[in-house]
């Protein structure tokens, strides 16, 4: 859906970006406006992640989100869940009734001892909330950080902005002993949903999470020596390393010798229009090479990588020691 509705009408777009800030900014005050509004604004809530959901992978973040909205809803709203003369909703509906005629029994000494949890829980919630709320007023304001000791206040978040272009690293190894050589031939790997292959149709996949697709990707924002990881995932692809390659969905060198160099190239990638001649020869990606991502390197070369780092140098193949 993403590809799709990617090339709606520039009005649409727009509609999309307004809907967003009032979905995000306003409709939340409707929780504080009666019963009605309350479930307003559940509902729409839980609209807008169904969106999110069907037309982008960010995983389990947008379940997550429609837990809270659940709470718009009364018992009243829900009752339908529950089949008639079922002895849950007979339960819900006698205390119900009780509070509405002022027949409910006088609060017990557990019940009591229980509110005044509730209320301490909530006077420490909202004074370790204050520094949260200072830094999501902030125009410095840090993502993922918690602010006290116990981590029970924190502030969290995918995006600290939202890039508008679609950048991917591309890992590349070859057999060849010169890396340099211009007849070099240089195989990919392939990763089980990240954008690679221009011929491969985006996944839906959410709520499940590819980690290390998700990593490369954010990866790409940056520069290796930023995501120092990038380079021990290289070397383990050199080593032909099956933990690793149980992550990927295409290996190049499956059943032969495992690559003499790997290197990571910077690509633009972007989607194909419909209609268009690339369309038609089955290409949902059009990618534009930006330049190198990391320069090739073997396993004997990244020796002094690893242990400056403390990493565990991958097993060279008997065949090249």
């Amino acid at each position: 859906m993403s590809y799709y509705m990617h090339h709606f009408p520039w009005w649409f777009h727009r509609f999309e970006t307004l809907s967003n800030h009032f979905i995000e900014l306003i409709a939340p005050f409707f929780t504080f406006l009666g019963r009605r509004m309350c479930m307003v604004n559940g509902a729409i809530q839980i609209l807008f992640q169904v969106v999110l959901i069907i037309s982008g992978n960010l995983s389990f973040l947008n379940w997550l989100t429609i837990v809270p909205s659940l709470a718009c809803f009364d018992d009243a709203s829900l009752s339908f869940l529950f089949r008639c003369g079922s002895a849950a909703k007979e339960a819900v509906l006698e205390i119900q009734k009780e509070e509405a005629t002022g027949q409910a029994p006088k609060p017990t000494k557990g019940t009591l001892i229980r509110r005044v949890v509730n209320i301490s829980l909530g006077v420490l919630i909202g004074c370790l909330s204050i520094p949260v709320m200072m830094n999501l007023l902030s125009p410095r304001q840090v993502m993922n950080t918690s602010f006290d000791p116990l981590r029970i206040v924190n502030t969290y978040g995918a995006f600290g902005s939202i890039t508008k272009e679609r950048t991917e690293v591309i890992f590349q190894g070859t057999l060849s002993p010169d890396p340099k050589d211009p007849e070099t031939v240089w195989e990919e790997y392939q990763f089980k949903c990240k954008p690679g292959d221009v011929y491969q149709q985006p996944c839906l996949i959410s709520p499940y999470h590819y980690r290390l697709d998700w990593l490369m990707w954010f990866a790409a924002f940056q520069t290796y020596e930023q995501s120092e990881w990038i380079i021990h995932i290289a070397g383990r692809l050199l080593a032909n390393d099956s933990t690793v390659l149980s992550l990927l969905d295409y290996n190049p060198f499956q059943g032969r010798d495992p690559p003499r160099w790997v290197r990571g190239e910077h690509f633009r990638y972007k989607f194909t229009q419909p209609g268009s001649a690339s369309t038609a020869q089955g290409k949902w990606w059009l990618r534009k090479r930006i330049g190198a991502y990391f320069p090739a390197v073997d396993l004997e070369g990244l020796r002094g990588y690893f242990q400056s780092r403390n990493w565990p140098h991958p097993h060279i193949p008997p065949s090249r020691s």
